[in-house]
């Protein structure tokens, strides 16, 4: 089994679309730092499970220096991010988006039943 771990990190905003009153409901931004995990069994006709340029392509040339709600045709919570950024990549099985020092957000897919699942794990720190 092979894996490949890719990080970024890019400077982006976004506003939420929240039901209740947050500061988050305002345009502000972050440095986020998302990390891709990727594996295969196999490697492809080049050697390699992903090329990391196309992890690349992927995250920091669609979501690098943008307000993230013009870009995502969804509300760009750090799970929705993750689990979008997850399903570009067909080898992905793991994204890690960090919003900022203490709050991460941990999109998994899930084989164990044969079926493709979602889990988001979210750690919050004040």
């Amino acid at each position: 089994m092979f894996t490949v771990i890719k990080r970024m990190e890019i400077s982006a905003s976004h506003k939420l679309v929240l039901p209740y009153r947050s500061k988050c409901a305002s345009l502000h931004g972050h440095n986020w730092i998302i990390t891709v995990y990727c594996r295969s069994t196999r490697l492809n006709s080049e050697g390699m499970v992903v090329d990391f340029t196309r992890i690349k392509e992927v995250v920091t040339e669609k979501l690098d220096h943008q307000n993230l709600n013009e870009v995502l045709p969804f509300n760009p919570t750090a799970e929705n991010i993750a689990r979008w950024v997850c399903k570009q990549i067909p080898q992905c099985y793991k994204v890690e988006v960090q919003e900022s020092e203490g709050n991460i957000v941990i999109y998994e897919k899930d084989y164990t039943s044969g079926e493709e699942k979602d889990h988001t794990a979210r750690e919050e720190q004040e």
